[in-house]
């Protein structure tokens, strides 16, 4: 493993090497070595604690974490390895995995827990494919975070306004930024693929092909950064909040899903006549009955729950339907071969491990008890009822009292994710906001 690693650093002439590792918010953490020195020593250590940072870059509860902060055993992935195109210097980054010094999976590691979904997907022969669409903003620059955002100057010397949906002007405004978007995009094999004009105003959406779910969820948090060093070099800023702006459109990261059948290669969602399969009804079961549970790994932020109200163009359910938009799990109109289940609930701010690992686990769940879902929606699924809850704090109890999640993805991980969570909280309600300022500084 480590000769092609070695091999591939010195015919690119690399310098310095990124060891990362995605912690529990989706932030890249890590080390940056020399290259001489990372060939001496390719594996290194970091503490758990590393992992479990909250978005502040606090900590969970003392008592949740292990009182003499152990050391884990950092391991590099091969596949992972890539040309980082925005260094000054010949940099390569490497993502590495977590082993306890026993040599056994981190369990708090993200990547570890999006493999153990995956491994009991290979156990009942089946390859989960996914394929996410990811939402963003581009902004004016603002290092003030008490000045509301902006969307920054274009070609034409104005900011944009008003609704410029698919327009392809729109999009020809940050021309330079998305040539070099894709360059990137290219140098460090993210297969991403169209890209579109959204809803609101300079809010793009660009689409990746699909493919493993790990693989993906890879290219989805290098994707994040890579977007964001491009913004910066065209004097803007890139964001994947959930609801950066007031009265614009939520961003979101859809993911279309299906399984394929190990034994034959053909797609589990669907039978040898091309009609839907038990599998596809039981996999839009479980994710109907488990993931208004799991709401926390979709919308991970208080922020978050600024996306998930009615009339927002954000999902308010987990009703489903072919071909309708309105409702949060979509079935596109598709040949059976690529049958196919959209996922419309996760935001943009996602640690794309744990949706992954989240939205395939809830419709394994359905699997495993054999769920059949309710009547597609071929209406407006935006007058239905409400089915999530309406606050951080409400949706961290529901995921608490979610037994076969902690199984699933591992009881000391969601205990120590749900710790981070309310950390955050409680770090948010410290703040005090303008509206209060506004509205009751002097008129109560």
């Amino acid at each position: 493993m480590y000769e092609e690693i070695f091999t591939w650093l010195k015919e690119h002439g690399i310098t310095e090497v990124e060891c990362i590792l995605p912690d529990i918010t989706g932030v890249a953490r890590g080390k940056i070595i020399p290259k001489d020195k990372f060939l001496s020593e390719p594996e290194m250590r970091l503490p758990e604690a590393v992992l479990l940072q909250t978005v502040t870059g606090d900590y969970p509860s003392a008592d949740m974490l292990d009182a003499t902060d152990p050391d884990m055993e950092l391991k590099p992935d091969t596949a992972t390895l890539r040309y980082v195109p925005w260094a000054q210097d010949p940099t390569a980054s490497l993502i590495f995995d977590c082993f306890t010094s026993d040599g056994l999976p981190q369990e708090t590691a993200p990547r570890n827990v999006l493999k153990r979904v995956l491994k009991q997907f290979e156990n009942m022969g089946l390859l989960p494919i996914v394929a996410p669409e990811m939402e963003f903003y581009l902004i004016a620059p603002n290092p003030d975070p008490d000045i509301p955002l902006k969307p920054p100057i274009g070609r034409t010397g104005r900011s944009e306004f008003g609704r410029r949906s698919y327009a392809i002007d729109a999009v020809n405004e940050f021309d330079p930024l998305f040539e070099e978007i894709y360059d990137y995009c290219h140098a460090q094999n993210l297969e991403v693929d169209t890209l579109i004009h959204e809803i609101g105003a300079a809010q793009m959406e660009i689409n990746f092909l699909h493919g493993n779910a790990l693989d993906l969820a890879d290219q989805v948090f290098l994707f994040k950064r890579t977007v964001r060093e491009a913004a910066f070099h065209h004097n803007m800023y890139a964001t994947f909040m959930a609801k950066p702006m007031e009265g614009e459109p939520g961003s979101a990261m859809h993911v279309h899903q299906s399984l394929t059948n190990l034994n034959t290669g053909k797609n589990a969602f669907s039978n040898e006549d091309g009609s839907p399969s038990e599998l596809f009804f039981y996999f839009i079961g479980g994710l109907q009955k488990y993931l208004p549970l799991t709401i926390p790994f979709l919308a991970p932020y208080v922020n978050s729950f600024r996306r998930l109200t009615p009339y927002t163009a954000a999902p308010t359910n987990v009703a489903w339907g072919y071909d309708n938009r309105t409702v949060g799990l979509r079935v596109p109109r598709s040949s059976p071969n690529s049958r196919r289940i959209e996922n419309r609930l996760p935001g943009v701010d996602v640690n794309p491990y744990l949706a992954f690992a989240c939205s395939l686990g809830c419709g394994l769940l359905g699997i495993k008890e054999k769920l059949q879902p309710s009547a597609p929606v071929s209406g407006n699924g935006y007058e239905l009822p409400c089915q999530f809850p309406s606050t951080l704090e409400e949706a961290i109890e529901r995921l608490r009292q979610c037994e076969p999640i902690h199984d699933l993805m591992g009881k000391r991980f969601v205990e120590m994710y749900i710790g981070v969570k309310e950390r955050e909280v409680a770090e948010y309600f410290r703040v005090i906001s303008p509206w209060e300022r506004k509205f009751l500084l002097l008129h109560v």
